[in-house]
């Protein structure tokens, strides 16, 4: 797997939209707010256009963009601006040997996934589980956020995870694992299952995420996870936030009771509350990158390698 190059000051970021569009006032706030970053900025002409009422333009329109950002020597880093729906239909007009050819800093989210899955998995990319800029570098760039992310891509020798304040790491079941991270939202990731980009969890750490979920969808979710074989096969299982996802019928039956359930009859580590997804602090987490997880000492840490 390669780490990508870091993020100087001055550098030229390109903001493209792979899912679902943002409003026509917030194209300036997402540019400003990157360049008072220090850096320059280039962005898909997509960002605001209505397809279907849910999508930033056609499948390939949006996939020529991600092959565009990759393919432009000028561009040093690609941020998604948001999620939403849609990301599916893009995959096919990925240029994948060309973003293999070209690696660079990857970030994004939530419907994002099925690109991480694909970069990680068939460029042998690092990419980053982090802040975008509409979600979240606009409005909810707090401390915490901020400092991670740039931990994360520009950090030497080790990343390590750092629970942000009030929110402590909790452990479902004790142990150490070591393997590549790989995942995301649990929605896209089950998506995935019998495509080209399936999620491969064979020797991996397994991370997921939710959000607006009711517990019987994820109850479906995670198992389908199971009985295609991806828990059984992870070395260690981190899960992140599962943000306004509810039970209301049952309020103490929650993600952690299913995924207990879930784990009968298997003996591998998993750590929760991890600040990763569709909450805030939002911490990024390399995704592709070599993950070290002790329960014992609530300890996530990942080698960065350039």
């Amino acid at each position: 797997m390669r780490y990508p190059k870091k993020l100087e000051k001055g550098d030229t970021v390109g903001i493209i939209c792979p899912s679902s569009p943002i409003q026509v006032k917030r194209i300036n706030q997402c540019k400003n707010i990157i360049e008072n970053l220090g850096y320059k900025v280039k962005m898909a002409d997509n960002l605001a256009k209505n397809y279907a009422g849910y999508m930033a333009g056609s499948g390939k329109e949006r996939g020529k963009w991600i092959n565009t950002m990759f393919s432009d020597d000028e561009v040093n880093a690609i941020i998604c601006v948001r999620g939403g729906d849609g990301g599916s239909r893009i995959m096919e007009y990925l240029d994948l040997d060309m973003i293999r050819k070209n690696p660079k800093i990857f970030v994004g989210y939530s419907d994002v996934t099925s690109l991480h899955l694909a970069l990680n998995q068939s460029c042998d990319l690092v990419t980053f589980h982090g802040p975008m800029v509409s979600s979240n570098i606009v409005d909810d760039f707090d401390i915490e956020t901020s400092k991670a992310f740039f931990d994360a891509i520009n950090g030497d020798n080790e990343y390590t995870y750092i629970s942000p304040q009030g929110f402590e790491v909790g452990v479902l079941k004790n142990g150490k694992a070591e393997g590549q991270l790989i995942g995301g939202n649990l929605a896209v990731l089950t998506a995935a299952i019998g495509t080209p980009y399936e999620p491969d969890t064979r020797n991996k750490i397994l991370f997921i995420e939710e959000v607006g979920e009711t517990m019987s969808r994820v109850d479906r979710m995670i198992y389908q996870l199971r009985n295609a074989g991806k828990l059984q096969n992870a070395n260690g299982i981190i899960l992140g936030q599962f943000t306004r996802c509810n039970n209301e019928e049952m309020p103490d039956y929650n993600e952690l009771s299913i995924m207990r359930d879930a784990l009968e009859g298997l003996d591998i580590p998993v750590m929760y509350n991890v600040q990763s997804g569709h909450g805030n602090p939002m911490i990024t987490l390399p995704l592709g990158a070599d993950c070290y997880m002790d329960t014992e000492n609530k300890a996530i840490k990942f080698k960065v390698e350039r």
